[in-house]
């Protein structure tokens, strides 16, 4: 399995730098006890409260590309603190990425009050993004009551009025969007793949099909 190594120390104290290459050498043997493949090792100093660490979206990014599936870290105050720790572990989550740290020398054992915070977390995105496309819903049905047709828009075709519509795999979305990728998420996919698609046009094409679906069901 491919893993990324991630250490962090909270000042740049010249003393702290040993406590970095610690860090790296004890995950490296972690890596090894597990036969896992180090693809990358990133190593910064800053604040564990602080969001915005080049490491950290070095990181993310890397698992988004779908070059790594692991995560090693020293315990979880590593990764962050407070907030900004539960933030990354739900977004870590929502990538399907595992986390071994060397204190557990394994998986990642999170405290019930982490879990709980998680899950609290979880169902209010949840009933956040619910509450959204029934929004959407609602609006697209009182176009559709005053006469637009969403159909011809999946349809593409050509000689449809205004700015031509961009071609896409509308069941690549729905496929991703159904492993539990962002819109974000499946936008940055599919440019990967050589499509030239924002978020905004991701989530309109499958708020569309949705409509369409449900619509569909009702007849």
């Amino acid at each position: 399995m491919n893993v990324i190594i991630y250490c962090r120390v909270s000042t740049d104290k010249k003393v702290q730098e040993t406590s970095l290459a610690r860090q790296k050498e004890e995950l490296c043997q972690l890596a090894n006890r597990y036969q896992f493949h180090v693809v990358k090792c990133i190593e910064e100093q800053a604040s564990g409260y602080e969001v915005e660490r080049d490491g950290i979206f070095d990181m993310l990014e890397t698992f988004e590309r779908g070059q790594a599936d692991a995560l090693l870290i020293q315990d979880e105050t590593r990764l962050g603190r407070g907030n900004t720790k539960i933030a990354l572990f739900h977004q870590l989550a929502k990538l399907n990425i595992s986390i071994y740290t060397a204190i557990h020398d394994g998986k990642l054992e999170l405290s019930e009050s982490d879990s709980m915070v998680l899950q609290i977390v979880g169902i209010v995105e949840e009933y956040q993004r619910k509450i959204h496309n029934v929004k959407i819903k609602r609006g697209m049905k009182k176009a559709i009551e005053n006469g637009y047709n969403p159909a011809k828009n999946l349809a593409n075709q050509h000689l449809a009025p205004g700015r031509e519509r961009k071609e896409v795999p509308i069941e690549e979305i729905i496929r991703l969007r159904n492993n539990g990728l962002t819109f974000s998420e499946i936008a940055k996919t599919l440019t990967g793949l050589g499509y030239s698609i924002s978020k905004a046009t991701v989530h309109r094409r499958y708020q569309e099909y949705q409509i369409i679906d449900s619509d569909k069901l009702n007849r």
